[in-house]
């Protein structure tokens, strides 16, 4: 495996053949290769009302994932956590696992709430996310975590250029909204990262206070 943890947390490691530090040692021409797929793929694709290129978004989540302790191949997995759901389901998924691995593609699946097209209803399809975020492999629930934390500091940072109607961007109201981020909580654990869950909990709490 690449990953390690200590007490369920992912941690740097010292260097050994069979795990070899990342991201205590330089990323390999993988992660390009990962980028440069990433990139390409969402490249007519931006962030909800912000208009800013969606790839900021991949970055941030691959940065955390990193900063965390994970792999190299987990980074990856984060880069294109959106890609299969986003950009062209089970024929991404398999582009991706003949390029990166099966671990990749397992792990970029398990961060899509669908790869099928048309998507399920969102309440359905929120739901039936959140029931399998606690059995998606430890990797998965990381590269979740930090996409979630993102995304909740993105709205309360888009509520101070927008006001009220960051909340439009959404397919539901602001209550259902919340409600979806308010059981983020409830289905990951605190030791997969303590820093990325306390920020979620205080991020989450602040998006209730908003209007």
């Amino acid at each position: 495996m690449a990953e390690q943890r200590v007490h369920g947390r992912f941690q740097r490691s010292k260097p050994t053949a069979e795990f070899p530090g990342v991201p205590a040692t330089p990323l390999s021409a993988r992660f390009d290769e990962a980028l440069v797929l990433a990139s390409t793929l969402h490249r007519r694709q931006t962030r909800k009302t912000s208009g800013v290129p969606y790839v900021a978004h991949l970055l941030g989540v691959a940065s955390m994932v990193l900063e965390e302790g994970g792999s190299e191949e987990m980074a990856i997995a984060a880069l294109l956590h959106d890609a299969a759901e986003d950009q062209g389901g089970e024929s991404v998924l398999e582009e991706i696992s003949s390029a990166f691995g099966a671990d990749v593609a397992r792990w970029v699946q398990q961060a899509s709430d669908s790869v099928v097209l048309p998507k399920p209803e969102w309440e359905a399809r929120k739901r039936h996310h959140l029931a399998l975020i606690p059995k998606a492999d430890r990797a998965a629930q990381l590269i979740m975590l930090a996409d979630k934390v993102y995304n909740a500091r993105s709205i309360l940072a888009d509520h101070t250029r927008v006001g009220s109607k960051v909340w439009e961007r959404f397919q539901v109201s602001r209550e259902r909204t919340l409600w979806y981020y308010e059981a983020l909580p409830e289905v990951f654990e605190r030791e997969l990262s303590p820093f990325l869950y306390d920020t979620l909990i205080e991020c989450v709490r602040r998006m209730r206070e908003l209007n």
